[in-house]
């Protein structure tokens, strides 16, 4: 890292970030080998948006997402999370992360996989039963919460992971294409339940990663169009459709117009 690398992260946070969950100003990410994996990315996330990343594979949408949560650092720019540092916004538990393999404890019952955030926390018991049975409900697997995982469906494993990362009720959502291996059916309805919880918590913002165009225009406030490698975010889509939105959106005009808008975002 260069000096002028280390002052630019050392600066403080201009006035922009206040008031922003996500707030990426001129970033970049350059591995020690030259690879240049981001590039001057800028990115301005609200409270209770609903952003969807595209764009070809390898063109660092998962380095953002590990660079907003600390995993890695960036080599340039401004990246302030909950206006702080990513590592100082991990630290107050506001932020979760759903990846694309579910990663639950196969010994573990549902209960349990999904506690376990609270449990490692220290959370009394009694606290983490309750709070286990809220997330549980909300994704509909209550009545199997002494399941092992090994019993479950594909989308039904999906479902327990984005409960564990919701137990901890983060203002702060990242979901790394977590809906990618399911087929078809069972992924439009966990779009539709992932909404619905989505507005039930009011306040979550998601950033959510997905290589499919009409489950982006479906899901997001916002598309998030980035170009390949050096990855840089080409084009901020809005997409302005009031929520809840049903089936019948999916066949309206209007969302092919915005399919049509993101597809040629990728393209051009």
């Amino acid at each position: 890292m260069t000096l002028q690398s280390a002052q630019q992260l050392a600066a403080p946070y201009s006035s922009e970030s206040k008031g922003l969950l996500v707030h990426l100003d001129h970033v970049d990410k350059i591995y020690p080998n030259g690879t240049v994996a981001v590039q001057n990315a800028n990115l301005r996330a609200g409270e209770g948006e609903f952003l969807c990343f595209v764009g070809p594979s390898g063109c660092g949408k998962s380095t953002i997402f590990n660079m907003i949560t600390g995993l890695t650092s960036h080599t340039a720019g401004e990246l302030a999370v909950l206006g702080t540092t990513p590592r100082e916004a991990r630290k107050q538990n506001e932020i979760a992360f759903v990846f694309q393999e579910h990663t639950l404890l196969p010994w573990a019952n549902l209960l349990e996989n999904v506690t376990l955030p609270l449990k490692l926390r220290g959370v009394p018991q009694s606290v983490r039963k309750e709070e286990g049975e809220r997330v549980l409900e909300l994704v509909g697997l209550k009545e199997h919460m002494k399941v092992l995982p090994r019993q479950l469906s594909g989308g039904m494993k999906m479902r327990v992971s984005i409960a564990r990362a919701l137990i901890s009720r983060p203002k702060l959502l990242l979901m790394d294409e977590p809906f990618g291996a399911l087929d078809e059916i069972t992924r439009q309805t966990l779009q539709d339940e992932l909404l619905s919880i989505w507005q039930r918590e009011k306040k979550m913002t998601v950033l959510f990663i997905t290589h499919n165009v009409f489950e982006a225009v479906f899901l997001s406030t916002k598309v998030v169009v980035m170009t390949p490698r050096p990855g840089k975010i080409a084009q901020m889509i809005d997409i302005p459709v009031p929520f809840p939105r049903g089936e019948d959106f999916r066949t309206t005009p209007e969302f092919s117009d915005y399919v049509r808008a993101v597809s040629g975002a990728l393209n051009h």
